[in-house]
């Protein structure tokens, strides 16, 4: 077992040992409660006074699968404009506050939700507060600010994604699983690109604002060092004035899997060794087979006893690294992505690499997961799975993830059951019904000179 799930697993039997037990029965669980006020904002708390900090996290229900042809990057580019001034809080103002306490502040974007979170001393809880009503109120969006910060976008795409090596693969390569014709959610980058930022116009941002960042299209999650009754009075004080806006339209995506095989190219002038990417097409986060394929995979490509590890680099020598993961921003409502990745070593044809995983992901399917493996991939599960839970920020984002993905936020305090409950024979069917060549997109990536172009069929 990886030394950092061994130091998980000894403090856990430490506090299970320690006088009363009561630890023990508790690890990982988080206690919460809510309330939402009249203009629609939901509101979760969890009360937690082992350290004078506190946690305020923003989810608004929006990401780019709320984006429309032509126009993506857009929520991606409000994670940046939440930042550029509110009717009281100008410029700067935001973040220096909160790095003047002596906190730290930050947002990210993905496919179906932004955040923006902060975690301070406890007392200026009030303050984080203020802030996040201002903004989500009162929201600068000048034509100085929407240039000034669609340019720092469109760099942080060139940075990021166009010249990066595997850039394109990363950013681009996760939506070719999907037609965009009929699950245009999916089916397009998170950073957006550079023909839609360029066309995009100051009346659409501020209709994107007016659309989606409201009391009504969000959920506060405050944890840590609070007292409940000043916790009402604040978010009272501070939200209930936001108005509420109409209702976001509905989400469509339509996917199927197992559409036949499809493989393409990408010619990357700035990789220096060939690569290899297999993606496998898988459904929403909330569906029964999660459990089984997020121990798939960490028993395919997670650490140095995973499958791969042992039998493409360190056997065959075929890569520099392997790696195996489910959505690599974050999980989702819609459809997903199992991505299984190797870089070959230098000399290595990628055709040679691209039979190795497919064999040993193929060996999912055909046989059977042992003892020891299941074992190794639960406690690697459990040990994350607490160690998520052990700070304000990992608590409010736990509760964050449970509203949003899960049927119920009550599975916060169950779900770890579900996984601890899987068997070899789970693994095998979910294999079977996942891991299949005409489920997949496989895609090879070959350094060259002549720009990043991609070939091959879509769906």
């Amino acid at each position: 077992m990886p030394r950092r799930a061994l130091i998980a697993v000894s403090v856990s039997l430490a506090l299970c040992l320690a006088p009363g037990g009561l630890v023990c029965q508790t690890a990982g669980q988080i206690n919460y409660a809510t309330f939402t006020l009249p203009n629609g904002l939901r509101v979760i708390y969890a009360e937690d006074h082992t350290t004078a900090v506190v946690s305020v996290d923003l989810w608004y229900n929006v990401g780019s699968r709320n984006e429309r042809p032509g126009r993506s990057g857009f929520a991606h580019l409000f994670e940046h404009l939440m930042f550029e001034g509110s009717a009281h809080a100008p410029k700067g103002l935001h973040s220096h506050l909160i790095e003047s306490a002596g906190g730290q502040d930050n947002a990210s974007t993905a496919e179906d939700r932004t955040n923006f979170y902060a975690t301070v001393p406890s007392n200026y809880l009030n303050v984080v507060l203020w802030l996040e009503a201002d903004r989500m109120r009162s929201l600068t969006v000048t034509d100085e600010t929407f240039h000034n910060q669609r340019e720092t976008v469109k760099e942080e795409r060139r940075l990021r994604v166009d010249n990066e090596p595997y850039g394109e693969l990363f950013a681009d390569g996760l939506t070719w699983p999907f037609d965009s014709a009929t699950c245009f959610p999916y089916a397009h980058s998170v950073i957006g690109s550079m023909a839609n930022l360029n066309a995009a116009t100051l009346p659409d941002v501020r209709q994107f604002f007016e659309t989606y960042y409201a009391p009504n299209n969000a959920t506060l999650v405050v944890s840590g060092d609070f007292r409940v009754v000043e916790l009402r009075r604040l978010v009272n004080q501070y939200f209930a004035g936001v108005r509420a806006h109409p209702t976001p339209p509905p989400i469509a995506c339509e996917y199927r899997l197992s559409p036949g095989p499809q493989h393409r190219t990408l010619t990357d002038r700035h990789a220096n060794l060939p690569a290899v990417v297999r993606m496998y097409r898988v459904p929403p986060h909330d569906d029964p087979d999660t459990p089984a394929l997020g121990l798939l995979n960490i028993i395919l490509g997670d650490g140095e006893s995973s499958r791969l590890n042992v039998a493409v680099v360190r056997r065959e020598k075929a890569a520099l690294g392997v790696q195996v993961m489910i959505n690599p921003y974050d999980v989702r409502r819609g459809p997903g992505v199992l991505l299984v990745l190797g870089i070959a070593n230098q000399g290595v044809d990628p055709a040679k690499l691209d039979s190795l995983l497919a064999r040993e992901v193929d060996s999912m399917r055909t046989t059977n997961v042992a003892p020891e493996e299941l074992e190794k991939a639960k406690n690697l599960f459990r040990a994350d799975f607490v160690r998520t839970r052990e700070t304000s920020l990992g608590r409010a984002e736990e509760l964050q993830h449970y509203q949003m993905f899960h049927r119920s936020l009550a599975e916060i305090n169950t779900d770890l059951d579900r996984y601890l409950a899987v068997t070899a024979d789970d693994i095998r069917r979910v294999a079977g019904k996942y891991l299949d060549a005409v489920n997949a997109v496989d895609v090879i990536v070959r350094p060259g000179a002549g720009g990043a172009k991609s070939t091959g069929g879509g769906e």
